[in-house]
């Protein structure tokens, strides 16, 4: 029997897996120790942990919109095996069609930030031209991210591939974003800055209650410990306070979080304990509510 997806608003949700991929275990927990993150996920012979590349497709109210695209398919064999890019079982567009959707259906994608593993996907290669993947989608950003991207720092400049995203602007397709509001109406988002510079959730709300696409604030439920931040976030301090202030705001709020990254988990909520916060009612999207 086929599953029935749920819903919020208008809105019927699906998790779109856009492939597989691998990050240096150290560089995903930064200061904590392998002794520590190694009790929760395994690395392979060269210290890479699995990371998934999971995507949010809603549907409704005349609209498709997609949160975050993965990686694509237009790096090199170095790139593919640097970061063991696998599409063995999932890939953006076949996942679409299992959902019932194809590229030209996607009506608006929501980048969180342009990050390889967020925007790669954004793009196509055919025929040596890059041109955007959904050619009839509006594409939502930060302005601030923009700028980051097109102007980075040298820490900064390896995870911002510009064929993945300039040609966006290049269609007349990108729509710069100004800091916290309404995209449409129950679906708003929410700006963080320890990550990268103007890095964007997506809050989708609704009678049933409130979904809030992490992203990179919160890549595995791991990390709602305090300390446990990326070494590849620009302001790890600031990370600490931003996923503080919005763990209590989702623990006291009952928000149901989507997570982008982890492998074992696409659906938590979040409860306060005395050991800080923790995941709680891990499941898959279809049981969300």
């Amino acid at each position: 029997m086929p599953r029935v997806m749920p819903r919020i608003g208008p809105f019927t949700l699906y998790a779109i897996e856009a492939g597989r991929f691998r990050l240096d275990g150290g560089s995903m927990f930064g200061v904590v120790p392998k002794a520590l993150w190694s009790r929760h996920v395994a690395a392979d012979s060269r210290n890479r942990i699995q990371i998934h590349a999971r995507c949010l497709l809603l549907a409704g109210a005349g609209r498709v919109i997609l949160i975050d695209t993965g990686v694509g398919h237009k790096e090199n064999a170095w790139f593919n095996d640097t970061f063991a890019v696998d599409y063995a079982d999932h890939d953006l567009e076949r996942s679409l069609k299992r959902a019932g959707f194809a590229p030209h259906d996607v009506t608006d994608v929501v980048l969180t930030h342009l990050h390889f593993d967020h925007a790669g996907g954004s793009t196509r290669r055919i025929q040596g031209r890059t041109t955007p993947t959904f050619p009839n989608a509006t594409y939502h950003l930060q302005a601030g991210q923009w700028e980051t991207a097109m102007n980075p720092s040298v820490r900064e400049a390896a995870s911002f591939i510009q064929h993945n995203f300039v040609p966006l602007q290049e269609a007349g397709q990108l729509v710069l974003v100004q800091g916290a509001r309404e995209l449409m109406p129950g679906i708003s988002v929410l700006v963080m800055h320890g990550h990268t510079c103007a890095q964007q959730l997506v809050k989708v709300s609704g009678p049933e209650g409130v979904l809030v696409f992490v992203a990179d604030l919160l890549p595995f439920t791991h990390h709602m410990r305090a300390p446990w931040v990326m070494a590849y976030d620009t302001q790890p301090l600031l990370t600490i306070a931003e996923k503080e202030r919005f763990l209590r705001e989702a623990s006291g709020q009952g928000y149901h979080l989507f997570f982008e990254h982890d492998p074992d988990t696409v659906i938590a909520n979040v409860v306060q304990t005395t050991r800080g916060y923790q995941a709680a009612d891990i499941r898959p999207l279809h049981e969300l509510f």
